[in-house]
């Protein structure tokens, strides 16, 4: 059944008796009796002549004036005790009987208060339907029309459209937690640039890159920022997070900014402030945090404000990127006819430049919530913390600790991943005891499965870096290593060996290669493989193999392998 809403009296502090609720009419009526009637009723006794005259003035019977007189006294003695109430029937009163409004209630909420958001007219067309066959009175639509209009519009809105279609109509809620020095947390998030990237060959446009990007709280300082053409991931967060911990110098040095640009901000964050995306919630991320000490905290559902200082300041970049030739503005609308595919000129590298000194200008420009700029902001608090924050040297070792996990078992011949096979001399000591030693922790760097990284199993003290048995197979991202696996699938191969795989890879990337003018994809795929490394010149087929035996090596070590299957 749907009920009015009814308001809670213990809430009202000061109750409005009429004074701006009442029409010109209701309340010229009543202060032109009150004029005449207060008089009256501040005596004790009013006769029969005084009511008699006042009546005559406001044409009412001897009768009415006594009762008026009445409400004045046992009223507040204002103009309000003499407002005529409403009539409880007529106009915008209830005349529906019980069992249609029943009909009406139930079909709003059970159809009119869904994702499918039927209209008015057509939920009415079903109520009439369902009435006419109950042989009821079939309503007027404004009857139905006044009956949505008096639900709560928040109820009304999260049902039909969602939680973030609700959100405007509710209060913020919720204050964000006390920052009060730097580092103390840190929000990251992700977006896709607003501009179109060329490719570095034929300066073709590849498509929208992907920025990940982390702030500091409390000088509102940008600690780190990632460009990619792969989608977020938690191997982007821990690319951040690198950028966020270590000493940007190497970094602005590569880019050759180190004498254009200072950026002196970074150590390791004691807390992350996240999103509740997926990425945000892997093992990597969470144990890559357990291992540096670092906190993480998500924002409460529904409450975006939350993490509003990181989008605020992705907002402030994109506005920035609007000015580059090739953006493709905020939306369809705003970039009108405008091409951004043949305006498009910069690279994925020179959008990374840009993007530093963009940041390098932003913290050197007054903040209005800080009164100072945000470089000013960080150096004034680091001067006064006690113990200045920790900054990673080994960036390398540190983004180990946040890439994707996998388990396996070893064999004899080193790891098997998905049909590629890792070894190296690092493994021997352990081969022996691989039964006892069960599954190891693996880490993998999508952007480059030509090594993993293993924990070693007795202590968990370090990770050994592991690269291709095969070492002249060239280094391949995880993509496209996906990518040939599909192919040999999709000609009938159900068993996939590693080198029929690399094989379908060279053929790949020869047609993209020789290609006059690759497509988009393809270029876009050629770019994602510029920070790969150039295969190693051993002759084709050769692997890794063990040294000669040391004949000062303990006798507990493994011999070299002399019976290694060969594949």
């Amino acid at each position: 059944m749907l009920r009015r809403r009814v308001v809670d009296a213990e809430r009202i502090s000061i109750v409005e008796s009429g004074v701006l609720t009442a029409s010109d009419e209701q309340w010229e009526l009543a202060r032109s009796r009150f004029a005449v009637l207060a008089p009256l009723a501040g005596v004790d006794t009013v006769g029969f002549a005084a009511a008699d005259e006042a009546a005559e003035r406001l044409q009412l019977s001897r009768r009415q004036v006594y009762s008026l007189i009445d409400r004045i006294r046992c009223g507040s003695g204002t103009v309000t005790d003499l407002l005529i109430a409403p009539p409880s029937g007529g106009r915008g009163r209830g005349r529906v009987s019980a069992e249609v409004e029943e009909v009406i209630a139930d079909y709003l909420a059970k159809e009119f208060l869904k994702r499918q958001k039927l209209s008015v007219a057509a939920i009415y067309r079903r109520i009439a339907l369902a009435c006419h066959r109950s042989g009821l009175r079939v309503p007027a639509r404004n009857t139905v029309a006044t009956r949505i209009a008096a639900m709560h519009p928040g109820t009304v809105a999260r049902l039909r459209g969602g939680q973030d279609a609700a959100r405007p109509r509710q209060s913020a809620g919720g204050v964000p937690p006390p920052v009060e020095a730097v580092l103390e947390q840190v929000q990251i998030d992700h977006t896709v640039v607003d501009l179109m990237i060329v490719d570095e060959h034929d300066r073709e446009p590849i498509g929208r890159p992907y920025l990940t990007m982390a702030i500091d709280v409390f000088s509102r300082c940008v600690l780190g920022f990632v460009v990619t053409l792969e989608p977020p991931s938690a191997v982007s967060v821990g690319l951040c997070l690198g950028r966020v911990a270590c000493d940007k110098n190497g970094w602005l040095e590569a880019m050759g900014l180190a004498g254009q640009v200072q950026w002196p901000m970074a150590g390791k964050p004691r807390r992350l402030y996240l999103d509740n995306a997926a990425e945000f919630k892997g093992e990597a991320l969470r144990r890559g945090c357990e291992q540096h000490g670092i906190d993480l905290g998500y924002r409460p559902p529904g409450r975006p404000h939350y993490g509003g200082i990181v989008e605020r300041i992705i907002g402030t970049a994109m506005l920035r990127v609007h000015e580059l030739p090739g953006t493709t503005f905020s939306d369809p609308a705003a970039r009108g006819s405008y091409d951004s595919q043949a305006a498009a000129v910069l690279t994925l590298t020179e959008l990374e430049r840009w993007l530093v000194i963009s940041t390098s200008s932003y913290h050197g420009s007054l903040h209005s919530s800080l009164g100072q700029s945000p470089a000013a902001k960080w150096s004034d608090s680091i001067t006064t913390l006690r113990n200045p924050p920790p900054v990673v040297v080994d960036e390398t070792a540190f983004v180990v600790d946040f890439l994707p996990v996998i388990r396996r078992r070893l064999t004899r011949t080193g790891f098997t991943i998905d049909h590629v096979q890792y070894f190296s001399n690092t493994l021997k000591p352990w081969i022996s005891r691989r039964e006892q030693l069960g599954t190891f922790v693996i880490r993998r760097d999508p952007r480059d499965i030509s090594r993993i990284w293993v924990l070693e199993p007795d202590n968990g003290a370090g990770y050994v870096e592991v690269p291709y048995r095969t070492l002249s197979h060239p280094a391949v991202t995880l993509w496209e290593h996906r990518a040939a696996a599909a192919r040999l699938r999709e000609r009938g191969r159900t068993q996939i060996d590693e080198s029929a795989l690399f094989s379908m890879i060279e053929q790949m990337r020869e047609i993209t290669t020789g290609a006059k003018k690759a497509t988009r994809t393809a270029r876009r795929n050629r770019a994602r493989r510029q920070h790969l490394p150039v295969p190693a010149t051993t002759s084709s087929g050769a692997m890794s193999t063990p040294p000669p035996d040391d004949p000062t090596a303990p006798s507990d070590v493994v011999a070299a392998f002399d019976d290694i299957e060969q594949w």
